[in-house]
């Protein structure tokens, strides 16, 4: 859920990053300001922080305004997030997860007198082989992604003459990933989780804002230009994506 609230351009001032004071809970407040972003959006993370986009010629104290007067939205959202199953499940021996697209379980075993966790053609040391085993995977996943993401970009981006200048993987809650107007293209540690055609796609995606910086039709015929078969990988996303976060 988000609210947006079209800006007007003012002197900028530094952030009031003040806690809100929303009924009887103390919501911790963070600005981010966004180039590209058109108006102020106020969301809830599964944190309970309250994060506030600017855009460029934003004020922070118009966002600032902006959001004292949403309590009564805050009120709703903390009262969902409080009502909400919870998180995300731990991983022991015998779960399942998506690895390189396949649903692959989670073996514990020996490895001499080091206990490791084995999933498709991957082994990972671990400390207790019988606690949640979520976090070891997970950084280990990621781990993957950095060394294997980077040269994947650039491979996909030099027959196109797209001048990537750098590649960031990251843990990004909402987004698969992001490209910057000076080329540094940043994606989500879990591309490593989807088939190999979707994780190209997703880097197109990514690619193809080198070209066209918004989500217009030039940019998905751009899209379609590079990845013809995208729209399968879409139909992926919207089949699994959620398992994947």
């Amino acid at each position: 859920m988000q609210l947006e609230f079209l800006f007007r351009p003012r002197r900028q001032q530094p952030p009031d990053e003040r806690p809100l004071q929303v009924a009887a809970q103390t919501v911790p407040l963070r600005f981010v300001r966004h180039p590209r972003a058109r108006r102020y959006i106020l969301r809830l993370d599964a944190g309970g922080i309250a994060r506030v986009t600017v855009p460029r010629n934003g004020s922070f104290a118009e966002a600032r305004t902006f959001t004292e007067r949403q309590t009564a939205w805050l009120m709703r959202q903390l009262a969902r997030q409080a009502a909400a199953p919870p998180g995300p499940h731990g991983w022991f021996a015998g779960t399942v997860i998506f690895f390189r697209g396949e649903s692959v379980p989670l073996v514990v075993g020996q490895n001499g007198s080091v206990s490791t966790i084995r999933f498709a053609d991957q082994a990972v040391p671990v400390a207790d082989p019988a606690a949640d085993l979520r976090t070891v995977v997970e950084r280990h996943l990621w781990r993957l992604a950095a060394c294997e993401l980077p040269a994947r970009v650039l491979e996909l981006a030099s027959p196109h003459a797209l001048p990537v200048r750098r590649v960031t993987v990251r843990n990004q809650r909402s987004r698969w990933g992001s490209c910057s107007r000076r080329g540094t293209v940043s994606l989500n540690w879990r591309l490593v989780q989807t088939p190999p055609f979707v994780r190209d796609y997703l880097i197109f995606h990514e690619l193809a804002h080198l070209r066209v910086m918004n989500h217009s039709s030039r940019f998905w015929q751009t899209v379609a230009g590079f990845c013809p078969d995208y729209q399968l990988a879409e139909q992926w996303l919207k089949s699994h994506g959620r398992q994947l976060r």
